[in-house]
């Protein structure tokens, strides 16, 4: 009888399919940087995964999901969605702090609380910060016509479409900024320094290349 799925299990599992749903191939070091570990740990992590048939490690260091392993993390991720919109939507938590609430509660979500959630929700909306239950690839991204912050055009007005929400410390930066989601914004300069000058409701702002990538708009019709 395998071991029930530890906290720990479900984050790695998460990571692997949020990683991969971005177009990402994933290896030991992508694991490292997202869930903030040191390499030793997340090999002995991927050591138990693998015995336990969560994943299989290929020759050249990738990491993918047994069909269990992609079960698994599915519901996990389905029940960090389902709370952040539950806290959003019925408790009117701000959209920039759901996420880490999210992420300590997700592992306590009963299957019954699960179907209740579901039931009032609904599993395919979206959440606070505009993203599905699992992330898109920026290809599939650009294909519905969502371009990033730091490729938009200049003296170009865009609205807000998702935000990358697993940087707390960049989703209260973007609020302070008045940049959240279905919020206007203007592209007005592209620097030399590849930063972006921008307008928003709270006034004019500069971003940097990592921050901007990290903000999907659409143009304003």
């Amino acid at each position: 009888m395998k071991n029930a799925i530890t906290v720990s299990k479900e984050d790695y599992l998460k990571a692997i399919l949020e990683a991969e749903c971005e177009g990402q191939h994933v290896i030991s070091a992508t694991l490292a940087h997202w869930l903030a570990v040191s390499p030793p740990a997340v090999t002995m992590a991927l050591k138990r995964l693998k015995r336990d048939g969560y994943v299989l490690v290929k020759n050249d260091g990738t990491i993918h999901l047994s069909a269990m392993g992609k079960e698994t993390a599915y519901r996990t991720a389905l029940r960090h969605h389902l709370i952040e919109r539950m806290l959003s939507e019925i408790f009117g938590m701000e959209w920039y702090q759901v996420h880490d609430e999210a992420e300590r509660l997700e592992h306590a979500v009963s299957p019954a609380f699960e179907a209740k959630l579901i039931e009032k929700l609904g599993e395919k909306g979206t959440c606070p910060h505009g993203n599905a239950v699992l992330p898109d690839s920026p290809a599939r991204r650009k294909k519905r016509g969502l371009v990033s912050l730091a490729e938009a055009e200049e003296k170009t007005a865009y609205i807000v479409s998702s935000l990358y929400e697993r940087d707390p410390k960049l989703l209260l930066f973007l609020h302070k900024l008045g940049i959240g989601p279905q919020a206007p914004v203007r592209l007005v300069t592209k620097n030399y320094d590849e930063t972006v000058t921008v307008e928003t409701r709270t006034g004019v702002a500069t971003l940097g290349k990592p921050a901007a990538e990290r903000v999907w708009v659409q143009a304003k019709r």
